[in-house]
């Protein structure tokens, strides 16, 4: 049985979260996988967070996904992870860890304040503005409509409850579980203290013999105790020099970093070839990384430097009834597994989750140790701890994240 499993619906998200059980000192695995599958199941974890890459899914397969992952590495303590934006199923995929972990009470708090998500009188916010018109598409901003859909009872916890601390949450929450039925309990918090005060008070009543799931972004998490000893990761990176940076969001966020680095090295897809040819694009695109590898030691590749190539890539997989995001993924992902198999590179920089886990993916690496360690704020870091790569550096980053020097901050460092 795992100490802690943590479930995520995009890679990074994953990282991200596993991280904050990681700087505390624990031993986090993450697993590209939500089950074990054919294979033979991994020994027991002391936090296992496990990618269910369900947030595109329709929100039956995104359940069925969390539902399958509770269910294959029992733990002692479940924690829900869900974007901070709440993007992808999140109502579907919380009711389903309900479900599994047969939870009195589900404590939910996306808010993670250190950037800028916030949550009071209900309403979750992004840098002071409502979440519906943050240009997220998400529609509601109050917590208590976006769970709406939700089966079970929606109940607020507020932030003058929280404010008064963690015995107060606890009193709090206790009387909700007196419901015949599972409760989701929404919390306020515009402060780290506060998501400590709802971990804790939430701790406190799982100590008195009431189930509960916890539910939240990389925030809450950072705060949510871990039950049994640590058991740090044992797996060392390589002493290899070389960094393989591959870019494959095409958030604003994104792109305004990559106009920072250095056009010298930068490999660009051209992004028509990566929808209609993506395995010989990538192939080409690995020979001119390997050789800016070898004389640079380090090197980028993206298949998107403006809006113009995102809107090329999407015009041609209409016209060959494709999907973009798809193929320009396989032409980045089978470009950065040429790269690494010729220069083999030290350490690999992977921004975007669903690039991330095809990079991964490809080369084999089902599962990644995190160190506890982060080059930036936001920016973990994780070793491959499974297959060919064993002992890779990983760094990620989600797409959105970051300011107009980020990556070029996270270059420098590795």
């Amino acid at each position: 049985m795992q100490n802690a499993l943590l479930v995520a619906d995009d890679l990074t998200g994953a990282v991200d979260t596993g991280h904050g059980f990681a700087a505390r000192g624990r031993g986090v695995r993450v697993r590209l996988r939500g089950e074990p599958g054919g294979e033979t199941a991994p020994a027991d974890r002391d936090v296992l967070a496990v990618d269910t890459d369900s947030r595109a899914a329709s929100p039956s397969v995104a359940a069925e996904a969390v539902t399958r992952a509770i269910g294959a590495y029992p733990a002692a303590r479940v924690y829900k992870k869900v974007d901070s934006t709440l993007r992808g199923n999140v109502v579907a995929e919380v009711d389903a860890a309900v479900a599994a972990t047969d939870a009195d009470l589900a404590v939910v708090a996306p808010a993670f304040p250190a950037t800028g998500r916030t949550t009071e009188d209900g309403i979750h916010r992004v840098d002071d503005t409502p979440l519906a018109e943050a240009d997220y598409g998400v529609a509601a901003s109050d917590l208590r409509t976006v769970f709406a859909r939700s089966r079970y009872l929606v109940e607020s916890l507020d932030l003058a409850t929280v404010e008064q601390g963690s015995e107060a949450v606890r009193e709090t929450l206790a009387s909700l579980t007196e419901a015949e039925e599972p409760v989701l309990a929404v919390c306020d918090a515009t402060t780290a203290d506060h998501l400590h005060a709802i971990a804790t008070g939430a701790e406190a009543l799982a100590g008195d013999g009431h189930p509960v799931l916890f539910v939240g972004s990389g925030g809450l998490a950072k705060h949510v105790a871990v039950p049994g000893e640590p058991t740090p990761t044992t797996v060392q990176s390589v002493a290899r020099p070389g960094t393989l940076a591959v870019a494959g969001s095409t958030n604003e966020r994104t792109l305004v970093q990559l106009a920072a680095v250095p056009d010298d090295l930068v490999v660009a897809l051209d992004p028509a070839a990566a929808v209609r040819n993506p395995e010989e694009t990538g192939r080409r695109g690995a020979v001119r990384l390997g050789r800016l590898l070898d004389r640079r030691g380090r090197a980028v590749v993206t298949a998107a430097t403006g809006g113009a190539d995102v809107d090329t890539a999407e015009r041609v997989a209409a016209e060959t009834d494709t999907n973009a995001s798809e193929r320009v993924g396989t032409a980045l992902s089978a470009a950065a597994s040429g790269a690494v198999a010729a220069s083999q590179p030290g350490s690999l920089f992977l921004t975007g989750g669903a690039i991330a886990r095809a990079v991964l993916t490809r080369l084999e690496a089902a599962e990644l140790a995190l160190t506890g360690e982060a080059v930036a704020d936001g920016v973990p870091e994780s070793v491959v701890a499974t297959g060919p790569a064993r002992g890779t550096r990983v760094v990620t980053k989600a797409g959105g994240f970051g300011d107009e020097r980020t990556m070029l901050n996270c270059l420098d460092a590795m």
